[in-house]
């Protein structure tokens, strides 16, 4: 049998290694200064028109509220924030870019281009308008996935040339990740758009989630190596 006095210093032995042990792993634990770029969650905010906003959807089955269901299915720490209007032309989402877009957001993806073709926007004026969206994220370090997108209406084929070069020019310019049409998924398929209508219905909203997914998670891997910026959350 063990004497009273041995087996005191045993228990504070026991006692200083618990202790010690638990020093080291409050010490480990990451804080908002020292956790690893990769393991924040990842703010992206889908900024566009009519085809990205789903208004007409019920509520969680919109392409943000989706497109954050399949990537956090994947293991992905992301949050979606839908910040499309429905009458949007790409003018009028630049007069709101920095309401919209707020300085901790570490990724975009900008899609315009359907209201502008729809209402007969000039392709020069819908370019200078991109062009300037690329230039104020470029310029707060925030990645970008930019979405092309077809004619809804019957435009003139030099009309018709001149938006689809704004897109893959653009892309190229300013390189950013980029999807040569959003509506790629559903623009065939009546079945998966609304009747009578251009735009996804929740199946078609579905089917574009499922062939973006791959250039969102591309842009995850760009929002996670942008440098900080100030008053940036990331």
């Amino acid at each position: 049998m063990k004497s009273k006095p041995a087996s005191f210093v045993a228990a504070i032995l026991r006692l200083a290694v618990s202790v010690a042990t638990a020093i080291c792993m409050v010490l480990s634990w990451p804080t908002d200064q020292n956790v690893r770029a990769d393991e924040k969650v990842v703010k992206i905010v889908v900024f566009g028109d009519v085809l990205s906003s789903g208004y007409y959807l019920p509520a969680g089955r919109r392409f943000p509220d989706r497109l954050e269901f399949a990537l956090k299915a994947k293991g992905q720490m992301v949050t979606v924030v839908n910040a499309s209007v429905s009458s949007d032309t790409a003018a009028r989402g630049l007069a709101r870019l920095n309401r919209a877009v707020p300085d901790d957001t570490d990724a975009v993806i900008l899609e315009f281009g359907a209201i502008d073709m729809l209402w007969g926007t000039e392709p020069d004026v819908t370019r200078t308008s991109i062009e300037a969206i690329l230039q104020n994220l470029r310029a707060r370090h925030i990645a970008v996935l930019l979405c092309g997108a077809r004619p809804h209406v019957k435009l003139d084929d030099e009309h018709g040339k001149a938006f689809a070069a704004i897109f893959s020019g653009l892309a190229r310019e300013y390189d950013v990740l980029f999807y040569p049409a959003f509506d790629d998924a559903f623009a065939d398929e009546p079945q998966l758009k609304e009747i009578g209508d251009f735009k996804p219905n929740s199946a078609g909203t579905e089917a574009v989630v499922t062939h973006m997914l791959p250039k969102v998670e591309a842009l995850i891997d760009q929002a996670r190596q942008r440098p900080l910026t100030s008053g940036s959350g990331r």
